[in-house]
C-alpha cells in the first residue's frame, strides 16, 4: 500500500467489447486497493494503462495514437498494454515508443505486482504465457457508469470461427459460479446502479468450469432464473448470445421474467449457408429465422440486433445479396455491421478469393443503410406505446437521453434530476437526429 505522500495517479483507456470494460474496472480497482489515485485518461497521471482488442480494425495503429496521447500529457509516464491484442502481439506492442510493460490473458489481473519502480524502459517488458495455460477464470463488473454496469459471467471460447483470434487471445470456455455471480450482482445493487448488462465472450457456453473442465455445471437458463431473483436491480440485460445457444426455454423465461428485459443481440455473420459454413459457424439461416420467429411470438416489441460480417473470402455478389435480402425480410430492430479484416493465424486468412477492399466498403455502406431502415421501423413500432426509460448521465449539447426497456433511445431537455431514474413515458414521434421523444406519464423531478 502506497503511503498518502507516494500515492500515484493511474488512467486507463479501454478498446473493444463490454467485457473489456469490466475486466478494466476489475483491473482499476486493484490499483485502488494498493492505493492508487485513478483520474481520468486526459489527465497527467503517472502509469496508464490501455486494455488492448483484437477484433478492432487497424488495432496497432490505434494503439500507438493512443500511447502517443498519454505520453503528450505526461512524456515521463509508465505505461502498460493488456488485453487480446497485447497476448496476440506481445512482443510487437513491446517495441511501440513508449511502451514499458506487455502483460498478457494471464498476467493482466495481477499487473500491480508487476509495476514496481514506474522506470520507463528503453523498450517493453513482456509476460505472457502460452494461451493454453490460460485455463482459471477471473470474475470482473464495471462500476463507471452510473445507470449501467457490465458484469461478466464467462470468458474464453471452445469454437472455431474461422475469421476469430479470440480463442487465441482468450483461452478456453470457462464461466464463473452462479454464487459468485450473484454475490457480485448484490455489489453492483448496492451501488444504485439500475441496470447489469452480463457480459462474456460466448455466454450462451455458461457453465463450464475451469481448468478444462468442459461438463456444464450449470446452463445459461439457470443463471437467468438465479439473477432474476437479485433484489434491487431493476434490469438486466443480456449482451450479444449465439443462436445455437438461445434455447426456447430462455427466451419463454426472459418473456416473463422481473427484470430481464425484451432485448436481444445475436450474431448472424452471413447471411449464406455457404459462406457460414467456411466461416464454421454452428447453425445455418435456418435456425437462425427460427430464433427470430421464435422471439417475435412471445416478445412482439422485443429489439433484436444483429451482427453481420462483409467480404469474407469467397463471398460472392450472389452470398452478399442472399444476406441482404434474409436481413431484409428478417424482423429485426438494427445491425452492426463488420467489414472483413484480414487476422493472421485463423484460417481465413489461407483462403482464396479475396474481396477487394472498395467491393467489402461497398456492401458495407449497404447494410449500414438497411440497418437504419430497419431502426427507423422498429422506432416507428413503437410511437404511442407506454414505456420504461432509464436516463443516463451525460449532458450532450443541452440533452439528456435514455433506453426503453426495448432499447428504443430517447431524448428530453436536460434535467440533472433525471439521471439514474426510471420513468413510465408514452413514445410521441422520431426527431431529426433519429431519436425518439416522449412524453412524462409520472411525476417529473424538479
Amino acid at each position: 500500500m502506497l503511503s498518502t505522500i507516494d500515492k500515484k495517479r493511474v488512467a486507463f483507456y479501454t478498446l473493444g467489447c463490454k467485457l473489456n470494460f469490466s475486466e478494466t474496472s476489475t483491473i482499476a480497482r486493484s490499483f485502488e486497493e494498493e492505493g492508487y489515485i485513478r483520474v481520468d485518461f486526459e489527465d497527467p497521471a503517472d502509469i496508464y494503462v490501455i486494455n488492448t482488442c483484437s477484433v478492432t480494425d487497424n488495432a496497432d495503429k490505434q494503439f500507438k495514437q493512443i500511447v502517443r496521447k498519454a505520453l503528450k500529457v505526461n512524456d515521463k509516464a509508465f505505461v502498460a498494454a493488456v488485453g487480446c491484442y497485447a497476448q496476440l502481439k506481445p512482443e510487437e506492442l513491446a517495441q511501440v515508443d513508449g511502451v514499458d510493460l506487455v502483460l498478457g490473458a494471464k498476467e493482466k489481473f495481477n499487473i500491480t505486482q508487476y509495476i514496481d519502480d514506474l522506470t520507463k524502459n528503453n523498450e517493453g517488458i513482456v509476460h505472457s504465457c502460452e494461451i493454453a495455460e490460460t485455463d482459471f477464470y477471473v470474475g470482473s463488473y464495471s462500476l463507471g457508469d452510473r445507470t449501467r454496469a457490465f458484469l461478466k459471467v464467462q470468458d474464453g471460447c471452445d469454437y472455431k470461427c474461422t475469421y476469430c483470434t479470440i480463442p487465441m487471445a482468450r483461452g478456453i470456455s470457462r464461466s464463473d459460479t452462479i454464487e459468485n455471480i450473484l454475490a457480485n450482482a448484490k455489489k453492483i445493487a448496492a451501488q444504485d446502479i439500475k441496470e447489469i448488462v452480463l457480459t462474456g465472450v460466448n455466454i450462451g457456453d455458461y457453465g463450464k468450469g475451469e481448468f478444462g473442465n468442459k461438463k456444464h455445471e450449470h446452463t445459461f437458463l439457470e443463471l437467468v432464473q438465479a439473477l432474476d431473483e437479485v433484489e434491487g436491480i431493476a434490469r438486466l440485460r443480456i449482451s450479444s448470445i449465439e443462436p445455437n445457444l438461445l434455447k426456447d426455454e430462455t427466451i419463454d423465461f426472459i418473456a416473463q421474467s422481473k427484470a430481464f428485459v425484451p432485448h436481444f443481440h445475436i450474431p448472424l455473420q452471413s447471411g449464406s449457408n455457404d459462406i457460414l459454413k467456411k466461416m464454421k459457424r454452428r447453425y445455418l439461416r435456418e435456425l437462425y429465422s427460427s430464433r427470430i420467429a421464435k422471439i417475435r411470438s412471445v416478445m412482439p416489441d422485443a429489439c433484436i440486433g444483429v451482427d453481420v460480417i462483409v467480404g469474407f473470402p469467397s463471398e460472392t455478389d450472389e452470398h452478399f445479396l442472399e444476406t441482404y435480402h434474409f436481413l431484409n425480410e428478417l424482423d429485426i430492430s438494427y445491425l452492426h455491421v463488420f467489414t472483413y479484416s484480414e487476422r493472421d493465424n485463423t484460417e481465413a486468412v489461407l483462403m482464396g478469393g479475396v474481396v477487394p477492399d472498395v467491393v467489402r466498403a461497398k456492401r458495407s455502406k449497404m447494410l449500414r443503410g438497411l440497418s437504419a431502415k430497419k431502426r427507423n421501423a422498429f422506432y416507428e413500432s413503437q410511437l404511442g406505446k407506454e414505456r420504461t426509460v432509464l436516463f443516463e448521465s451525460d449532458n450532450k449539447q443541452g440533452y439528456i437521453h435514455g433506453f426503453t426497456e426495448n432499447y428504443v433511445k430517447v431524448k428530453a431537455p436536460w434535467n440533472p434530476m433525471l439521471v439514474n431514474t426510471l420513468h413510465r413515458v408514452r413514445l410521441t414521434k422520431i426527431d431529426t437526429d433519429g431519436l425518439v421523444r416522449f412524453d412524462f406519464l409520472d411525476a417529473v423531478p424538479e
